[in-house]
C-alpha cells in the first residue's frame, strides 16, 4: 500500500496540493497534519509510521514535508526501513529508497550526518575543556553562595530549626539544604 504524509506548518496554509499530488501519484491513505517540521513528534506521522507493513511505500511531495533537518529525516527513514517499507518523495526523485541509487543517495546522506555529529561532538569536547582550563564552571550555577552555604550548614547543625525552615530561607528545599557538605 502507498500511504502519502501531507504537512503545512500553520493553520492559514493548506495541504490540499500536496493531497492532490499524493492521490495522483498513487497514494491510497493520505495522513493530514499541521504541525510545525520543526517538532519530531507529530501525531499523525507517528500514526502513519504504526500502520506500516513489509512492502509499504511512504510517499511526501517534498523532502521538507517530512522533515526539518537531516538527523530528523533519517530518524524518520529509520523507522519506515525498519517496517520493511520504502520511501519517496515526487520532488526529490534521488530520495526514492524504492531503486537501488535512492538507497545509495540516503546511505551516503546517512554518513554525512554521522560525521557532522561526530565534528560537533569533537568541537564542543574541545570547547568544554578550553573552558575547564580557564577555570569557568560549567552546569548550572549554585543556588547558594559560599558564606549562605555556610551559614546554612551551621543553622542545620544546631539543630534548633527545620530544614524546611532554613531552605525557605534560602529559597531552596529542605533536601537542598540536607545535602550541603561541609
Amino acid at each position: 500500500m502507498i500511504y502519502g504524509y501531507a504537512r503545512v506548518s500553520t493553520d492559514g496554509q493548506s495541504v490540499e496540493s500536496q493531497i492532490g499530488a499524493l492521490t495522483a501519484a498513487g497514494a491510497a491513505k493520505v495522513y493530514r497534519e499541521v504541525a510545525s517540521g520543526a517538532k519530531s513528534d507529530r501525531a499523525q506521522l507517528r500514526r502513519m509510521l504504526d500502520a506500516l507493513d513489509s512492502g509499504d511505500v511512504v510517499l511526501v511531495t517534498r523532502l521538507d514535508r517530512l522533515a526539518r533537518s537531516t538527523l530528523d529525516l533519517l530518524h524518520t527513514l529509520k523507522a519506515v526501513a525498519d517496517k520493511g517499507a520504502a520511501f519517496r518523495s515526487l520532488a526529490d526523485v534521488w530520495a526514492d529508497t524504492t531503486t537501488p541509487h535512492g538507497r545509495l543517495m540516503l546511505t551516503v546522506l546517512g554518513g554525512l550526518a554521522e560525521f557532522e555529529r561526530e565534528l560537533i561532538r569533537a568541537r564542543t569536547s574541545e570547547g568544554r575543556e578550553r573552558a575547564k582550563a580557564q577555570g569557568k564552571s560549567l552546569g548550572r550555577p549554585f543556588k547558594l553562595t559560599a558564606h549562605q552555604k555556610a551559614e546554612a550548614i551551621r543553622r542545620r547543625d544546631s539543630g534548633e530549626e527545620t530544614l524546611a525552615v532554613i531552605g525557605r530561607s534560602y529559597n531552596v528545599s529542605g533536601a537542598t539544604i540536607s545535602r550541603l557538605d561541609g
